[in-house]
């Protein structure tokens, strides 16, 4: 069963599954989802908890013998098994599989990595604890959800969302939530009587957004050219190579030039050729409202401009 993080929400009483499988790029919704289900175990008797990480010394007769062995202290445990990679390999696909072969209600189980694909969904042990489970995928935030996400933290926090301080602190803390939420509770310590204004929020709040190549794109096929820059400006204080943002731009060059020359010929776009999924294609759909291939022939010329630059810079 999927839940978004967004709809996952546990109180003392609620009937917990034997399996979470929490995964996804954007930490502070794992985080908050593992300590909502931290919480709500304690106050059902799972008072023992063990941490595992599944590295290159990791033996999975350790996560075997967690499973069926309780202490002499305890009767119910969680036990938290970090998968990075979200790819057990063959011996851990087979140890995971058997879980749900005898399940016991007094062990709580919650798997949690990075960003997994449809492969990893798609494989017997995922879909066998699925189907006994929960699976809470978590994608970093944007536009209206991530508005909406910073406005119940705010409320959360006893401060009252204003369009001005809500949009602040989405354009201060887009791509990092975890310092969203550093930067409410630090409000909500400066000022706990009230909420701050505009302008005592803009003094306090520190950017600390985080882009990626990605992002920076997805705001260019929009034309949204004031956030693009923000954007460069930010990935070169990260130390993002220049090579890997002209890549970037060259690829969706690339990509824009066949569609539009499809078009011209009368053909229909075929979305899956390009590897364009539905999430996507209004912004494909917003950038060829706007440009021809006589503006693709100019991009191409200040692209070559911008690879010849970063090449004389690297002699350098």
């Amino acid at each position: 069963m999927q839940v978004y993080p967004n709809r996952f929400n546990l109180t003392d009483t609620s009937q917990l599954k034997p399996f979470y499988l929490i995964f996804g790029e954007e930490p502070q919704q794992k985080l908050e989802c593992i300590e909502q289900l931290r919480q709500t175990a304690l106050a059902q008797g799972f008072d023992e908890r063990q941490s595992l990480v599944v590295d290159s010394q990791f033996s999975w007769d350790t996560l075997i013998e967690a499973t069926q062995t309780l202490s002499l202290f305890s009767s119910r445990q969680v036990i938290e098994l970090e998968l990075p990679t979200g790819k057990p390999g063959s011996e851990g696909s087979k140890t995971l599989n058997s879980l749900t072969d005898n399940i016991n209600p007094d062990v709580l189980l919650i798997i949690h990595g990075g960003k997994i694909d449809k492969g990893v969904q798609n494989t017997k042990w995922f879909k066998s604890l699925d189907k006994h489970g929960v699976y809470i995928p978590s994608y970093p935030l944007e536009g209206n959800a991530l508005n909406q996400w910073i406005g119940k933290k705010m409320l959360d926090s006893g401060l009252q969302p204003t369009p001005q301080l809500s949009q602040l602190l989405v354009e201060c803390c887009e791509g990092n939530l975890l310092a969203a939420t550093q930067e409410i509770q630090k409000l909500k310590l400066l000022y706990p009587n009230d909420t701050p204004s505009f302008e005592q929020a803009k003094e306090a709040v520190v950017d600390q957004s985080r882009f990626t190549v990605f992002h920076l794109v997805d705001v260019l096929l929009a034309g949204e050219p004031q956030k693009a820059i923000k954007m460069l400006y930010r990935l070169e204080s990260e130390g993002v190579e220049p090579t890997i943002i002209a890549w970037a731009l060259t690829r969706e060059w690339q990509t824009i030039q066949n569609i539009l020359f499809d078009k011209q010929q009368g053909k229909s776009i075929n979305w899956n050729q390009y590897r364009i999924w539905k999430s996507r294609q209004s912004l494909y759909q917003s950038a060829m409202r706007r440009l021809t291939l006589n503006d693709m022939a100019l991009l191409q010329t200040k692209l070559a401009a911008f690879d010849v630059a970063i090449k004389q810079t690297q002699v350098v």
